[in-house]
């Protein structure tokens, strides 16, 4: 069967279903190709279950901070009601939902494995085990555009006996229906981080080991906040150590011996030390790209060559983490709503705004990438650390403020601790970078990101007047460390 549309996205996570729709909503026909679940590994293995699974045991720390709550708290985190949210979250892994709005929106959802098999040509194989494996496969053509949007998986390092040791990855941790007694997590990032603190609080003894600190891309004091609380929750950390080889044993247990001669023995192994793109069985040699490479791209995310130049026929697009421009979800959807409408642009025809900033472009993926680590305190940043910006080149000033000494902060819970860090271009008079560590700090980041993507001058930000007391006081407190301009009013 052979069949033809304008566009034909491959990956049906939420940066392939956002892509497809603004695709449609610029009048083009989309074909959407999933061999998994719809709605991708954000819903059903990352983002929502491990803030679900996360969500609980915060909330009861943040009551034992603040007299007057604490004494109402009395037991542990119920594990069993956890795992209930959880699954709610999950739509315990159907996917039915999904569907229907796929199909609401106009967009014809085809299941199966694609790859491309030509230029601007996909054919899909049956992804199932049973019967219908044996069906012929379909081919797909596209009149404007194939997308690529299939995600990044797991990477297991090289260590001797790792694979043999049946270990974790973020999918089997997020979707397990039992606590381990005793979890060993090998990665220091913010995975790693993450699902430190959630299965501490739900009752693990949990062991990290880590080659080096934690959190190691931001800012110094976030890792540092978030080791101190991961002792408070007695997870023994293993910093500047490596796993040399990792055994399951016949009881079922798995020891794991590092460089340091050291044995940690642990129920469940769980790796996070880092991804790689899903692109080895995509067929990308048929069109001259390296099979499970990154797929590199231009700011309208057109996958180039390796000339450094898109494709003949400006047809490939990659969106989301295969691109490995910004691995997060809601940067991929950015760039997904960059790349439908660019695509609908050059199909019909019209106006392509690729300038900086322009309708058609991610120029925020070099410039204004927001994150928050979900840890417990979390951490929320925007754009360049210290050390990133003096990479660059930059001429900057650096501003640190403790958040505890905000009164927002002292109300908020008591003994708050915290620290933001504000990275100033010293040649340009704007922000660049900015950190939060501390309890309930996700939604400044928010804030942040606006001034930097703005260009807001540090004298403007001075009239950007945060209300009292609140925790947003933390701007007044960085622009009074930083300074106001001298300059006399006459």
């Amino acid at each position: 069967m052979t069949a033809e549309y304008d566009v034909i996205v491959i990956g049906a996570g939420p940066v392939g279903e956002n892509v497809a729709d603004r695709a449609v909503q610029g009048g083009l026909t989309v074909a959407l190709i999933e061999s998994e679940l719809v709605g991708g590994e954000c819903s059903y293995w990352a983002c929502m279950p491990s803030k679900a699974l996360l969500r609980s045991g915060e909330a009861v720390r943040a009551a034992q901070r603040l007299d007057g709550a604490k004494e109402a708290v009395s037991g542990s985190v119920d594990v069993a009601a956890v795992l209930r949210r959880r699954d709610a979250f999950t739509s315990r892994w159907d996917d039915s939902g999904q569907v229907e709005w796929v199909a609401s929106a106009g967009i014809e959802l085809v299941r199966g494995h694609g790859a491309i098999t030509g230029e601007r040509e996909v054919t899909v194989r049956p992804a199932d085990n049973g019967s219908a494996a044996d069906a012929a496969p379909s081919v797909l053509r596209a009149r404007h555009a194939v997308v690529v949007a299939t995600g990044s998986a797991a990477l297991l390092p090289d260590i001797p006996g790792l694979a043999e040791a049946n270990p974790w990855t973020n999918r089997e941790a997020t979707s397990t229906e039992q606590i381990p007694p005793r979890l060993a997590i090998v990665g220091g990032g913010v995975i790693a981080s993450e699902l430190a603190t959630a299965f501490a609080s739900l009752g693990s003894q949990v062991t990290v080991i880590a080659r080096s600190g934690l959190l190691s891309g931001q800012e110094p004091f976030a890792g540092e906040l978030v080791g101190d609380s991961l002792r408070e929750l007695g997870v023994d950390l293993r910093l500047d150590t490596s796993p040399t080889a990792v055994e399951r044993t016949e009881d079922g247990l798995v020891r794991i011996t590092t460089d340091g001669g050291d044995v940690v023995e642990a129920e469940e192994i769980l790796v996070a030390t880092g991804r790689v793109p899903r692109t080895s069985d995509l067929g990308l040699d048929s069109i001259g790209l390296e099979p499970g490479a990154w797929l590199e791209t231009d700011d309208t995310l057109l996958v180039l060559g390796a000339d450094g130049s898109p494709l003949a026929g400006d047809w490939l697009y990659a969106v989301g983490d295969v691109n490995h421009r910004a691995l997060l979800t809601h940067q991929g959807k950015y760039q997904a709503r960059a790349a439908g409408d660019a695509i609908a642009a050059r199909a019909n025809g019209t106006a392509l705004r690729d300038e900086p900033w322009g309708r058609h472009v991610a120029t925020a993926d070099r410039a204004a990438v927001p994150q928050v680590t979900f840890t417990d305190p979390p951490v929320a940043s925007v754009g360049l650390t210290a050390a990133a910006a003096e990479k660059q080149g930059l001429s900057t000033r650096v501003v640190d403020f403790e958040l505890g000494d905000i009164a927002g902060a002292s109300l908020h819970a008591d003994g708050y601790r915290g620290s933001a860090r504000m990275v100033v271009d010293e040649d340009r008079g704007v922000l660049v970078g900015v950190t939060f560590a501390g309890p309930d700090v996700h939604e400044l980041v928010h804030s942040a990101t606006v001034a930097i993507v703005g260009e807001v001058p540090i004298e403007r930000l001075w009239h950007a007047v945060p209300s009292y007391p609140t925790i947003s006081e933390i701007w007044l407190r960085l622009l009074e460390t930083y300074g106001r301009s001298n300059e006399q009013v006459e």
